[in-house]
């Protein structure tokens, strides 16, 4: 594990020392947020797009630096007083963001499909749209879109540097805002006057930091509603929704709980163009979020529109949706989210399910749409699992529910997209360290193997040689590589034309090793679930789809 960690850490020295490189460019940013005010920040023609992203990546919280934010959480409102001395610094007003006809959505699983929903429903309306998610994918300007775009890397880097954007530039109809974390304590609770608010569906998830029970979390996030602001959730477990209730009460808001989508008076089903029974639940709270910005937005003079107060939980109203409504969400793209991407012989099926619920979705998608896939092969198929998972989760828990998918080969890496020193900015993250990273792929590996009843073998195979970096093994059916790009490449055996560009790094194996992928090279199609972290399959959308790279 020492040796194997070392390597690693060998190989991302470089990625390391060319953000160090540019500390010395945080300084200057900071000196010349520091001193603006309504003057723009000045311009630094010579840093390109890396450059700001490199930048930016210094500006991430170290583990050691989160693991103390966990330890003193007493006092989470220091991070919405200082996100408005960033605002004021950088010479905006809180108030300023009250143009932006803000929808704000939290919840646990689905925020971010919700908000996809609405944009794409308001968006068909012919509304100029802004649309703020996290995290990225691929590219971290993905985190801010314009009518569903991201914004270009021109303009990200123009803005980055200058720090005060003039606001009237790129103004928009509306803004959909989805909350990172939490929510009463999250930086985009500096909001004020959103016109609607949306709760998706709640679970367990970052318990150091939001609570430890699902009522905790709930509280949390009920702390986006805002005094007379409709607020709308999906149906919820019994605990969670009195918490619910409780806040809209106190806050002073009406909450309602949204139908089934089936309830909506509508000719035939409503397709969603995201794949997954739990999106269903989205598209409801999209359609409601959507039904209610219109309403307000029609009105003469919608700043008068009177506040709506807490008179208990209520259902929502069950509406006949628009064309506009319809063709939205028919026409959502949403990507690592079930997705599904064939590329010849190989079929990947993509999602960023992170938690024991939301991998049980994956687990019934997984199910659901292989059978046809494999049918089509019209051969032998080989199912193979890439999965990593990050933070507090319960790993064993989901891998648990993998086991039904019956998986010839289960593959296991860290969130690093390649082993070599090109390695992307964008995909950077220093709030875990490489040795984490590979103590928790092998603490996978292990899990997946007793999971299936498999005896541990006394020491693991070094399986690369020649001073690269190492594959450790235990069985034949499971391996544990060094990057996403590695592991991509041993599953896909050379078939997928896309993984075999010749500008990619071939990282070579030992030849025992590419004889126990003999049935990777034989099997008429290759099936692999990629899945645990919304990370990996960002990392592993960098090398799947070029275009996202563009």
């Amino acid at each position: 594990m020492l040796r194997l960690s070392r390597v690693l850490l060998e190989r991302l020295r470089a990625c390391t020392e060319a953000s160090a490189r540019n500390r010395h460019w945080r300084k200057i940013a900071e000196l010349s947020v520091k001193f603006s005010s309504t003057k723009a920040a000045p311009r630094f023609r010579r840093m390109d797009y890396q450059d700001a992203v490199c930048t930016l990546n210094t500006l991430q919280t170290n583990a050691s630096a989160l693991e103390q934010v966990k330890r003193e959480r007493g006092h989470p409102q220091l991070q919405l007083q200082a996100m408005r001395g960033f605002l004021q610094r950088a010479g905006l007003k809180v108030e300023e963001l009250d143009r932006l006809n803000i929808i704000h959505v939290t919840g646990t699983k689905g925020k971010g499909s919700t908000c996809a929903f609405t944009e794409q429903i308001l968006r068909n309306y012919g509304f100029r749209t802004g649309f703020y998610s996290s995290p990225h994918l691929v590219q971290v300007r993905e985190r801010i879109r314009i009518n569903g775009q991201p914004i270009g890397k021109e303009l990200f880097t123009k803005y980055f540097w200058q720090v005060y954007r003039r606001l009237e530039e790129t103004k928009v109809d509306l803004a959909v805002i989805e909350v990172g974390i939490g929510g009463a304590y999250d930086c985009t609770n500096i909001i004020r006057r959103p016109w609607v608010c949306g709760i998706s569906s709640l679970g367990i998830d970052h318990t150091s930091i939001l609570g430890d029970t699902i009522e905790k979390i709930a509280w949390q996030k009920g702390g986006i509603f805002k005094l007379g602001v409709p607020a709308f959730t999906v149906k919820q477990p019994v605990g969670p929704m009195k918490v619910l209730q409780e806040r809209a009460e106190e806050i002073g808001c009406s909450l309602s709980v949204c139908p089934d989508l089936e309830e909506y008076e509508s000719e035939g089903s409503l397709r969603l163009g995201l794949a997954g029974h739990h999106q269903r639940r989205n598209a409801s709270l999209a359609l409601q979020l959507s039904h209610t910005w219109l309403q307000r937005h029609f009105l003469t003079d919608p700043a008068s529109s009177s506040p709506v107060e807490f008179s208990g939980v209520s259902p929502a109203p069950v509406f006949q949706p628009s064309p506009a409504m319809i063709k939205g969400l028919a026409e959502t793209e949403w990507p690592g989210r079930n997705q599904t991407l064939k590329h010849g012989p190989v079929t990947y099926f993509l999602d960023g399910a992170h938690t024991t619920r939301s991998m049980l979705a994956c687990v019934r998608w997984f199910n659901e749409v292989t059978p046809q896939h494999e049918r089509n092969a019209g051969g032998s198929v080989v199912r193979v699992l890439l999965f990593n998972a990050t933070g507090e989760r319960d790993c064993a828990a989901m891998l648990k529910l993998l086991v039904s998918c019956h998986f010839d080969f289960a593959v296991f890496c860290p969130n690093i997209t390649e082993a070599i020193a090109t390695c992307n900015a964008d995909q950077q993250n220093f709030n875990v360290s490489v040795e984490n990273m590979l103590t928790r792929c092998l603490d996978n590996q292990q899990s997946w193997r007793v999971l299936n009843g498999q005896e541990e073998k006394p020491e693991a195979e070094l399986l690369i040689g020649g001073g690269l970096p190492l594959v450790a093994e235990r069985h034949s059916d499971t391996l544990v590589f060094p990057c996403i790009l590695s592991a991509l490449q041993w599953i896909s055996q050379g078939r997928d034309s896309v993984l075999s560009n010749p500008n990619k790094c071939i990282i070579p194996l030992k030849p025992s090793i590419n004889a126990k992928a003999a049935p990777l090279r034989e099997a008429v199609s290759i099936h692999v679930l990629i899945t645990g972290s919304l990370h990996l399959v960002g990392g592993a959308l960098k090398h799947l789809d070029p275009a996202l790279n563009s």
